[in-house]
């Protein structure tokens, strides 16, 4: 009867080793059931799970193994696993895979021990903790970016429940703690679509507008109201424009040329383009504003609504249908299905109540500094880190966006 050895190695890595170890395996014939490696700091550590035919025995591979590895100045651990133990460890395997994403400035030990306290709570198993983000550089700096990935295996009792563990203490650490089912959408996301104010710029354009015509300070107190969720967006984006009735159309391209964009925004465009997503704008701004971002960035559609200027005047109303909630939502479903693709190949950006429809419809709905009432409707949010980290979620190291984009300039 054949035998089940775990083997786990540790020491100093160098160049070979996995080919050293599993070459003495080789002429025993042993089958290799599991095996994984981790290298930090120089430091390996390395996992195999093996059978043994019967007409090999244990010992000699052992011995050798032994020797080897002694010479090798590498400790190593050997641990006999029952027939039982192996079965019940393979159909565990069948369960449920999540990702549970950890974005900060920095990763702290508390962190990990919060999240990691909240997954064994609820039933999940820790299969593999991966950093995603570059090494940290030792020195201080503001716009640091760190990211570690948790794959979780087991049957949650009550998943909203979880999510909302999960909020809390990201609340309490102000980091962004990200849960999302291992599926095959998750890293064969096609299209991303974005609201503008306050998503890919810093600015609400409308109070921008609002201030160069003298009523800033009540179309803000209006557009802050709607963000929030406490009026209907249509409405008070009726009365906010208005407002505006008579100012001059040479404003706009002044509030276009010293529009900031929002950190990371420029990065996840390039990297997306460079990945082969498509792009959109889904915007309750202005088309006007929209297009130069398109020109700046790239973007492949551009939706929002069109002021109407008359005599070189803007006449406070708009031409055509209002970029509302619903009609992002049905936007989205309708570039969807214009690049074959699925919904839940889309990822769904904004920050303001009246992006939850669109956030809703996406297969990654992401609130992005997003109001409170956002943040708790919305599946994921960010809100410690720029647009970029956006790449974690959907599984890309800092390595293979960086790598692309050199790629992409040559």
């Amino acid at each position: 009867m054949s035998e089940l050895v775990l083997v786990n190695v540790s020491g100093r890595d160098k160049p070979g080793l996995t080919s050293e170890i599993t070459g003495i395996m080789g002429q025993y014939d042993v089958r290799i059931l599991d095996i994984g490696q981790a290298v930090i700091h120089d430091h390996l550590t390395w996992g195999i799970l093996i059978e043994i035919p019967d007409e090999s025995k244990s010992s000699p591979v052992i011995r050798d193994l032994l020797f080897r590895l002694h010479a090798l100045d590498l400790q190593v651990r050997f641990a006999p696993i029952t027939v039982e133990e192996y079965q019940a460890w393979a159909e565990g395997r069948n369960r449920a895979c999540y990702i549970v994403t950890l974005l900060s400035r920095d990763i702290k030990a508390e962190q990990i021990a919060r999240v990691s306290a909240i997954t064994a709570r609820h039933g999940l198993n820790i299969d593999n903790i991966t950093r995603l983000s570059a090494r940290p550089s030792l020195n201080q700096g503001e716009n640091r970016i760190a990211c570690v990935e948790f794959s979780v295996r087991g049957t949650p009792s009550d998943l909203e429940q979880l999510r909302a563990d999960f909020l809390h203490i990201a609340g309490e650490m102000n980091v962004d703690i990200a849960f999302q089912e291992d599926s095959i959408f998750r890293r064969n996301r096609r299209l991303v679509v974005f609201d503008m104010d306050s998503t890919l710029i810093e600015a609400e354009v409308i109070d921008e507008l609002a201030h160069e015509a003298g009523v800033g300070e009540q179309v803000a107190e209006i557009t802050e109201r709607a963000m929030q969720g406490e009026l209907d967006f249509s409405q008070s984006f009726a009365e906010r424009l208005a407002l505006l009735k008579g100012l001059d159309e040479s404003v706009l391209e002044s509030i276009a040329g010293r529009l900031r964009m929002t950190e990371g925004a420029e990065h996840l465009i390039r990297s997306l383009k460079a990945l082969g997503y498509r792009t959109a704008i889904l915007s309750g701004g202005f088309t006007y504003f929209a297009r130069h971002l398109q020109q700046k960035l790239g973007i492949d559609y551009v939706y929002a609504n069109e002021l109407d200027i008359v005599d070189g005047k803007v006449t406070g109303q708009v031409k055509g249908q209002i970029v509302d909630g619903k009609r992002k939502a049905e936007l989205l479903l309708e570039i969807a299905e214009k690049e074959h693709i699925s919904r839940e190949q889309v990822i769904a950006v904004g920050d303001g109540a009246n992006d939850l429809p669109m956030l809703s419809q996406a297969g990654l709905g992401v609130a992005f500094r997003a109001k409170p009432l956002v943040k708790e409707s919305a599946r994921h949010s960010i809100s410690t880190l720029g647009l970029d980290a956006i790449l974690y979620l959907i599984g890309f190291r800092e390595s293979d966006t960086n790598q692309t984009l050199q790629n992409s300039s040559l």
